[in-house]
């Protein structure tokens, strides 16, 4: 689709069914996968980042919060990740809880053309490898200083 001589990606303008390929979703589990949805001329890859408990919940969101509000240093990372609508009433009751991604990268053939393919897979296979260690990373360090705050908030009460 070209509008007003600008290319637009297909994954997100959807315009017809005949461009859009089949989407693809790899899965560890529940919280773990990754959405492929290729296009003609762009590729759409959704991540969710696995979340064991709220304290990762919360560490995910404002470490992909941070990421997503500097995306075009990253030139290939969505502002918005790409969420997938709740069922009925869940949907209505939670709407926090869609189940969605914790965050997306857009490949349009513009980016193909200019960087090196393989280059661009790297990334986000390296990307997903180190989100999960900066995750654990952050849950210890979050751990090991709300102990100290409560040992030195107690101190006083020996």
């Amino acid at each position: 689709m070209s509008s007003e001589r600008h290319n637009v990606p297909e994954i997100e303008a959807a315009s017809s069914p005949e461009v859009l390929l089949n989407p693809l979703t790899i899965a560890r589990n529940e919280n773990e996968k990754v959405l492929i949805e290729p296009s003609v001329n762009s590729v759409r890859v959704s991540i969710r980042i696995k979340q064991a408990d709220e304290i990762e919940n919360i560490l995910v969101h404002k470490f992909t919060r941070f990421l997503t509000q500097r995306a075009e240093s990253f030139f290939i990372l969505r502002r918005k990740p790409v969420k997938v609508g709740g069922i009925g009433i869940a949907k209505r009751l939670r709407p926090d809880k869609l189940q969605g991604y914790d965050i997306s990268f857009l490949i349009t053939n513009t980016h193909t053309e200019e960087m090196l393919k393989h280059k661009l897979v790297d990334f986000i296979i390296q990307f997903m490898e180190e989100v999960d260690k900066e995750i654990s990373e952050m849950k210890l360090f979050l751990n090991a200083r709300a102990r100290f705050v409560a040992e030195s908030f107690l101190t006083p009460f020996d």
